[in-house]
């Protein structure tokens, strides 16, 4: 599994990414500390040097970097714009995030297969080495499967399953994905 590098990123964006995160299955707090700069860099151009090549691709950026920061207001407005199986998979992050857990199944339902699913899964089948009986599914599913996930993000947000921490660490390593999917289709790095 690669690690994620905020420096592989324009230098505003690599900027609001040098925040360490590890963000709550639920909504947590907003990053108030980074509030100023983020509607700096997100209302100005935040890929520069580079030129954008696909602008929605660019919006789903925007949307990740506030749900980065806990905003989810903020990247709820972005991505219910996207009319795309992106922008609903951002869509979907953040109602997870709520938690509306049918709400964001409805918008997963409406992302199909993604690109990233297959990373995602040898990703999370890795990180499920020893997990506890309520996660074995991440090891022996074929595929991505962002249903069982919900399930088992509720499970833990209400003491069923004890794996608070594999499902945040599985959560950040979506939001990288996907994120990284998305600058490079804005950039036309693909």
């Amino acid at each position: 599994m690669t690690s994620f590098d905020p420096a592989r990123y324009a230098p505003h964006i690599a900027g609001l990414l040098r925040e360490p995160w590890r963000a709550p299955l639920d909504a947590g707090r907003p990053n108030a500390e980074v509030r100023a700069r983020l509607e700096a860099a997100l209302n100005g151009d935040p890929f520069a040097p580079l030129c954008v090549r696909d602008r929605a691709m660019a919006d789903a950026c925007r949307a990740g970097l506030w749900l980065y920061h806990n905003y989810l207001d903020e990247s709820h407005e972005i991505s219910q714009r996207l009319d795309d199986s992106t922008g609903s998979y951002w869509h979907a992050l953040m109602h997870r995030r709520e938690p509306d857990f049918d709400n964001a199944k409805y918008w997963f339902r409406r992302v199909g297969t993604h690109p990233i699913f297959e990373m995602l899964h040898r990703s999370a089948g890795e990180m499920a080495d020893d997990v506890p009986s309520h996660a074995t599914f991440l090891r022996v599913q074929n595929s991505w499967d962002p249903f069982a996930f919900v399930d088992l993000c509720a499970a833990v947000l209400v003491g069923r399953a004890p794996c608070d921490d594999l499902c945040r660490r599985i959560q950040k390593r979506e939001w990288e994905l996907l994120f990284d999917w998305c600058y490079r289709q804005a950039i036309g790095a693909e």
